[in-house]
């Protein structure tokens, strides 16, 4: 469970996701769940609307993908530094079922491994029931912001 009234207690990036949200995760709404440090892993839930929709009425691809870009960019976040970022060097999605509009939908990342420079990351997506949507392995860089 988030404090939302003590952002402090978390690391930069979850104080940035707590002070103000990325559009796109918005777009997608973006539920911030539960943050482990220790553990390099987050939970997020994702409040879909029929601006996610592809032309048959399920959740878009693309927006699954970026569903799984986003919780796997939090927890590669929870170890770097202020003015650091994660950029993703490389994401493989497998697209389980289709998601349904409308449904909240729940992420889980996770931290494999990290090294000095890269991190190798895990994570995937479940309708409230716990059917498995799709999942995603991914390498991210740790790099300085660019100004």
């Amino acid at each position: 469970m988030i404090d939302r009234d003590h952002p402090e207690k978390y690391p930069p990036n979850i104080q940035a996701v707590l002070k103000r949200p990325a559009p796109a995760a918005a777009v997608m709404g973006q539920e911030l769940l539960d943050v482990d440090v220790e553990g390099g892993a987050v939970r997020v839930a994702y409040n879909t609307t029929d601006q996610l929709a592809n032309r048959y009425g399920a959740i878009h691809g693309g927006m699954t993908a970026a569903m799984l870009d986003d919780v796997i960019s939090l927890a590669a976040g929870l170890t770097i530094e202020w003015g650091q970022i994660t950029p993703t060097l490389e994401m493989k999605v497998s697209f389980i079922a289709q998601g349904k509009i409308g449904a909240r939908i729940l992420a889980e990342a996770r931290t494999i491994r990290r090294g000095g420079t890269v991190i190798f990351l895990e994570a995937d997506l479940k309708d409230e029931t716990g059917k498995l949507i799709a999942t995603a392995s991914s390498t991210v860089m740790i790099a300085p912001m660019k100004r």
